[in-house]
């Protein structure tokens, strides 16, 4: 089956959850008109990725004021699932008439948890319905500060018109096990988040691309220093120069055997449209299928815990 797969490679409108909703549906639009039927926006896109937390001074500092207004703007820019939010961007997939795999800032605002941020990631089908809704598993060194840890209730595919699709965040990719459950989940395409595709983050894509035999779809995110959260200080090499680019994007997709098929888009903001064929992921699994002959379940035990926290 040949599908046409659309990444968003555009910068949110950091900590500020109005205008990254207007702006998502301007990049839905966009991609409709170009007959793309998955689409793919970065981590935490909505509201944007807390790439300051790796750059500016003092975020670890104990009771320090400017982080825990930065942490506020943070939970005020994100959703909550379900919610009013998410039920828009549903009403969007259907009027588009497009799959869309979201990264998302998402809070708790009932019951127990009320004041935890997770990194979660949806994918939204075509009619509007939320097929699956996964929340990172493991916060990575800096995010601890603002993440919840997630769970297993998301590791699994998603049977959708054009194929079986999956997703993880970032860090996952080095998770053996994560990647075991969803390979085990059949896919055809995985979706791949990250703050920037850079080399180490294409060698994980390529890697999961090859292992899985199903395409990766990586997307990148962009972000300049003068989106920083403005209670915060950011370093010289950033103050002198706020237009640069701290997140890159990076975004690509590659094949079943490990290929770039859409090569590393960076320092741009831009709708990148890939076609592929679906049929190459079962031909691929020939030499090689890791939830199947190269298991070896005679030999190896395996189990996930599919409770949501």
């Amino acid at each position: 089956m040949k599908v046409k797969l659309g990444i968003a490679q555009f910068s949110s409108c950091h900590l500020d959850l109005d205008g990254s909703l207007q702006k998502l549906e301007q990049i839905m639009e966009q991609a409709s008109k170009a007959n793309v039927k998955l689409l793919v926006v970065g981590e935490t896109w909505l509201s944007g990725y807390p790439a300051w937390l790796d750059h500016c001074a003092d975020v670890a500092r104990w009771d320090y004021p400017p982080m825990k207004e930065a942490f506020l703007k943070l939970y005020k820019s994100s959703i909550s699932i379900p919610g009013v939010e998410l039920s828009y961007i549903s009403s969007l997939t259907k009027k588009y008439q497009l799959i869309l795999c979201l990264g998302l800032n998402e809070k708790i605002e009932t019951g127990a948890g009320q004041g935890t941020i997770y990194n979660s990631v949806v994918i939204i089908d075509e009619e509007g319905k939320l097929r699956n809704h996964h929340r990172k598993l493991m916060p990575t060194f800096t995010e601890k500060m603002l993440y919840g840890l997630g769970d297993g209730a998301g590791l699994k595919s998603v049977e959708t018109s054009i194929g079986k699709i999956t997703a993880s965040i970032c860090w996952e990719h080095w998770m053996p096990l994560t990647r075991q459950a969803l390979h085990n989940a059949g896919e055809h395409i995985h979706v791949a988040l990250w703050p920037t595709v850079h080399e180490m983050h294409r060698v994980a894509s390529r890697h999961y691309a090859f292992e899985g035999r199903c395409f990766v779809v990586a997307a990148g995110q962009l972000l300049k220093a003068k989106d920083f959260p403005q209670e915060l200080e950011l370093p010289v090499h950033l103050k002198t120069n706020p237009d640069q680019w701290v997140l890159r994007g990076g975004s690509c997709v590659i094949n079943p055997r490990g290929e770039f098929i859409e090569q590393p888009l960076f320092d741009q903001e831009k709708l990148l449209v890939t076609e592929i064929d679906t049929d190459q992921v079962v031909k691929e699994r020939m030499t090689l299928d890791v939830s199947g002959h190269y298991q070896r379940p005679d030999v190896f035990n395996f189990s996930v815990n599919p409770v949501r926290n």
